[in-house]
């Protein structure tokens, strides 16, 4: 190699061991870095220490082109916090329960060999993050497709993770179901500023991208390049069939006049409760919040697929 020739580019790859996978992903990874010029890929592995922030800066500073995500939603929001505002592209290889972002990014979660490919010699789109205070513990993170205060973190807590191994996604029915018994907690939700809700409700969900678990499109006006946080508030009706007006909110999208589901939009969501309740980020339980501030980061990352 001359003094002026320039150093082949090289992709990071940061996986998550616990996730077992059909394919041999360093292998996959050289042919395809050998197939495009790459140099030796870099490799990371996540710990329950570190879901992967960590690994994420180590790859920056070992001078990474693109870092990628190879894990469920977990590992693609820890990468995701170190690339936002960077200039260094996120890839993905879905290899979660339910990559939630990669589906809503409309890519085929079953194809790691298309996956790794669009990571080195795929285009590149930018993307909006969000980013969420919680006041107690005083804690920012970050997060891509959706974040909820209430009974949908609770389902996120409550999954049985053996069953998930067994079922994927079903397993998250199951919590479902066996925890849509419950009461209403008052909470006082304020939208760029002007209060928009304050009553009671079992959940607040705040969204980036449309879909969550099994393809069931929570958020329909929801684009992750809008600058825009879509908010759907569920409040089901008293008795045994209260949730029944849920679903008939959400299929209606909320147009009618039931207050069962409510959708508002804007670039700040605060959310107030009476006491804390369950809290979760893009699928994963993150103890419980009071009060929580979300923000809009537009098109603060770049992915490329």
């Amino acid at each position: 190699m001359t003094a002026n020739s320039t150093a082949p580019q090289r992709a990071a790859i940061i996986i998550n061991p616990a996730k077992p996978v059909d394919i041999d992903v360093r292998e996959l990874a050289a042919k395809h870095s050998a197939e495009n010029g790459w140099g030796e890929t870099l490799w990371f592995e996540t710990t329950k220490e570190d879901p992967g922030v960590g690994q994420a800066k180590e790859a920056l500073a070992q001078g990474a082109d693109i870092v990628i995500a190879g894990g469920g939603d977990g590992t693609v929001r820890c990468v995701a916090e170190v690339l936002s505002g960077g200039n260094v592209p996120m890839g993905l290889l879905p290899l979660g329960t339910g990559n939630l972002l990669a589906r809503n990014l409309g890519m085929d979660v079953t194809d790691f060999d298309g996956a790794m490919a669009g990571a080195l010699a795929g285009t590149e789109r930018k993307i909006d993050v969000v980013r969420a205070r919680r006041s107690d513990p005083d804690k920012e993170q970050l997060f891509l497709v959706m974040a909820g205060v209430g009974y949908d973190a609770t389902i996120m807590a409550d999954t049985d993770e053996k069953l998930k191994h067994k079922v994927g996604w079903l397993a998250y029915v199951d919590a479902g179901i066996r925890n849509l018994p419950g009461k209403p907690i008052k909470a006082t939700i304020v939208i760029d500023g002007k209060r928009a809700v304050r009553r009671g409700v079992r959940s607040v969900m705040v969204g980036n991208c449309g879909k969550v678990q099994g393809g069931l499109e929570i958020f329909p006006e929801a684009k992750m390049d809008d600058g825009l946080l879509d908010v759907a508030v569920l409040a089901p009706h008293h008795g045994r069939l209260g949730w029944l007006s849920v679903v008939a909110g959400m299929i209606g999208k909320g147009r009618g006049k039931d207050t069962a589901v409510e959708y508002y939009q804007g670039k700040t969501v605060e959310i107030t409760l009476e006491h804390k309740d369950d809290y979760q980020l893009d699928g994963d339980h993150e103890g419980q919040g009071k009060h929580i501030l979300m923000t809009m980061d537009p098109s603060a990352l770049t992915i490329r697929m």
